[in-house]
């Protein structure tokens, strides 16, 4: 329907058109002529007595009429618009309030979903717990002083009668000829550095031996 009333407007303007052009080229005539019989003193210049002729008078008329009926086809094809905006906006609103019903019911089951999410972490916490306590009274059991092997670089140097890396507080034995050369005070027993020369345990019973040769 819209359709066909954008179509007729087009045609009323041409038609109009072609009316008015010829009604203005009558008019232009008519103008001379009555212009020329003045002149001539065939006319007189009588203002009630000089007018159009009829053919130009219809053709203004019917020029009328086509603009008439333009402006009805407008007005109608106004109204079908408004008509159309007026529905479009009931079909949003429609729209907007699924919408939120829908984001209100996604919100509820999300809510739902968080709070059994809650318990059944807040379910794992307390198995975890339990498992936890239980781990702490196998660790409480086991014996302490449980040495834990820590990596170790094997292109490290080791000293000592364990054959351990260098850690802690070491000392240096005195004899130059020491294969060993440094120990741990643990692996001999020491608390502080010793006062004076120290030789190892090792060294200690060499030279013991050399003795009792």
């Amino acid at each position: 329907m819209l359709q066909r009333n954008y179509s007729l407007m087009r045609d009323l303007d041409k038609s109009l058109l072609g009316v008015r052009q010829q009604n203005e080229q009558r008019c232009e005539q008519e103008i001379e002529d009555i212009r020329r019989g003045i002149e001539s003193g065939s006319i007189t210049p009588d203002a009630s007595l000089i007018r159009f002729s009829d053919e130009a008078l219809d053709e203004q008329k019917h020029c009328i009429r086509i603009a008439d009926e333009k402006v009805t086809l407008a007005i109608q094809a106004y109204d079908m618009v408004d008509a159309h905006i007026q529905q479009l906006d009931q079909y949003m609103r429609k729209l907007e309030e699924l919408r939120q019903e829908r984001e209100l019911a996604a919100g509820a089951d999300n809510a739902a979903g968080v709070s059994n999410t809650d318990a059944n972490t807040r379910s794992g916490r307390a198995t975890e717990s339990g498992r936890g306590g239980r781990k702490k009274s196998r660790l409480a059991a086991e014996p302490p002083g449980v040495e834990l092997e820590l990596p170790v670089d094997p292109n490290e140097p080791t000293y000592c009668i364990c054959n351990q890396v260098s850690f802690g507080k070491m000392v240096a034995c005195d004899n130059a000829n020491c294969k060993i050369e440094w120990f741990h005070f643990d692996c001999v027993g020491l608390k502080e550095q010793p006062k004076g020369k120290w030789y190892c345990p090792n060294c200690v019973g060499m030279q013991k031996r050399r003795k009792g040769k």
